[in-house]
């Protein structure tokens, strides 16, 4: 079984620059926005243990900020467990990571997203 622990190198960039634009749009209330720059930086960080429990602590503020009972019930199992299934390895690829999505269920990933993968160095990631 591989383990899987640390993000590559060359797809951190991405992964920050989505934190990023979810920090400039939140702070100027654009939170639809925000939310999605989330949801990209979970599917981008979701194969690697302290990102994904990153985003989703992310995702847990954000309920609270938006006062949502279903985005914070949804998100605490989340991230009890979301870093634990990425390090052996046992992720459904493309989930968004929101309490909208059922936590086990893959997802088609755009096909920019893919294109993230691909120039750094991560093949058939999603296929």
């Amino acid at each position: 079984m591989r383990l899987y622990t640390l993000m590559p190198e060359k797809l951190k960039p991405y992964f920050y620059a989505e934190l990023k634009d979810y920090r400039g749009n939140f702070s100027k209330g654009n939170l639809e926005n925000a939310w999605n720059h989330l949801e990209r930086a979970h599917i981008l960080g979701q194969a690697y243990p302290w990102h994904h429990s990153y985003v989703h602590w992310k995702m847990l503020l954000f309920g609270i900020h938006i006062k949502s009972g279903k985005e914070i019930l949804g998100q605490i199992p989340r991230l009890l467990v979301g870093g634990v299934k990425s390090f052996v390895g046992k992720i459904p690829v493309g989930n968004t990571g929101g309490a909208n999505i059922p936590p086990l269920k893959p997802l088609p990933i755009s096909d920019e997203l893919l294109s993230i993968f691909k120039k750094s160095g991560i093949k058939n990631y999603g296929t």
